[in-house]
């Protein structure tokens, strides 16, 4: 499709919840605009990852803040033709894949809903998305991070889908993977990240409503390039 014509959003937010489909969206819309492609989540999951690796509880708030506060996390192109979207590195020691954990997937929630890991955390966010030229993935980018984003995406699919994906996913790298554990995980993901007293997700008023459920990554693609290429962005839009 040629975009020479049009004006094309110089930030883009993509929100949704755990395993919708965001990252792949996003990575592909990155690459095909030629943007930075940042998964805010990550961090998140940094934060999670080196908690329960320095036996922290992930109750000990204070705790958790103050590692937040002050790890190093650090993000780069990918080094290894493995599928991954970058290489993640938490105080130098690359995790990339060990934050993919079921562990890491039962403890981030509580982590991410701590009003100081959250402060900690989003200005580095915004400074990032500000730069633009970026295509920015998370549950709160669209509502906090960059609430002047100029084109927001909130994409949806079913628990059982997005369990089923994280399954296939985890299986596909030799991580330990439990259908029924990863579907319990999702949902109790879905509940503590829509109630949360600090940035809720929800899709903001202005942001174009994406149900993935039964469109693959190419055809969810496909639709936001057509968007951006024919500026039907300028409503928000459901798709069934």
């Amino acid at each position: 499709m040629n975009l020479n014509n049009r004006r094309i959003p110089k930030t883009i937010a993509i929100d949704g919840p755990a395993a919708s489909g965001k990252s792949t969206l996003g990575k592909s819309l990155a690459d095909f605009l030629g943007y930075l492609f940042f998964d805010t989540g990550v961090m998140y999951r940094a934060v999670t990852w080196l908690a329960l690796n320095r036996h922290i509880s992930i109750a000990d708030e204070d705790k958790i803040t103050d590692l937040a506060e002050n790890c190093l996390i650090d993000i780069r192109p990918p080094s290894v033709d493995d599928g991954r979207d970058n290489d993640i590195l938490v105080d130098e020691i690359e995790v990339t894949w060990e934050i993919r954990s079921p562990e890491v997937d039962s403890n981030v929630s509580p982590v991410s809903a701590y009003p100081g890991v959250r402060a900690a955390l989003t200005e580095q966010q915004r400074r990032i998305g500000q730069r633009g030229q970026v295509v920015m993935v998370g549950r709160d980018i669209g509502t906090v991070v960059l609430p002047d984003a100029e084109l927001k995406i909130f994409l949806v699919a079913s628990a059982e889908e997005r369990a089923r994906r994280r399954y296939k996913q985890l299986s596909e790298h030799n991580l330990p993977a439990d259908y029924d554990q990863i579907l319990s995980i999702v949902k109790q993901r879905d509940r503590i990240d829509s109630t949360r007293d600090v940035a809720p997700l929800r899709a903001s008023s202005d942001a174009l409503v994406l149900d993935s459920d039964k469109i693959d990554a190419q055809g969810v693609l496909n639709k936001v390039i057509e968007i951006i290429t024919f500026g039907k962005a300028t409503k928000p839009q459901n798709e069934t």
